[in-house]
């Protein structure tokens, strides 16, 4: 079997990988979301951005499913915990998803937005973001 071409030593230090971001975009869930009276009890359309970065010495060594970061836990825990119990706020339920992420091993940072797409017919949606990163759009 033929190894592929390695530039080992090649590659300048200031090019080295220093970090590694994983994102889950925009999934959809249905959630039980809202504090207007015609909220409560009708489950409305939430998309749901996860983006966490992952410390690089804890990167795989091979090519092997099992080395990988398990994308299915992503989208999994984000699901299970919008369903899990109504939420007035967005806040609310990013706050619930970023402590369960930023609990996770390896995760060095992690930004959670949701957005509610549905809520005026002029805006494409009304959303919240909540970050570990310093500036406003690292």
């Amino acid at each position: 079997m033929n190894e592929p071409f390695k530039l080992q030593g090649l590659v300048p230090d200031t090019l080295q990988i220093r970090q590694c971001k994983i994102t889950l975009d925009q999934l959809e869930v249905m959630t039980d979301i809202g504090f207007h009276e015609y909220e409560v009890g009708a489950p409305q359309r939430l998309l749901v951005t996860v983006e966490l970065w992952l410390d690089m010495a804890l990167a795989p060594a091979d090519d092997e499913p099992a080395s990988a970061w398990n994308y299915d836990f992503l989208r999994d825990e984000v699901r299970r915990t919008a369903s899990a119990r109504r939420y007035n706020l967005q806040e609310t339920l990013l706050q619930s998803l970023f402590d369960r992420f930023a609990a996770c091993h390896g995760v060095t940072a992690l930004r959670i937005s949701s957005v509610k797409p549905d809520v005026y017919a002029d805006a494409h949606g009304v959303g919240v973001e909540i970050s570990s990163l310093a500036g406003p759009s690292d």
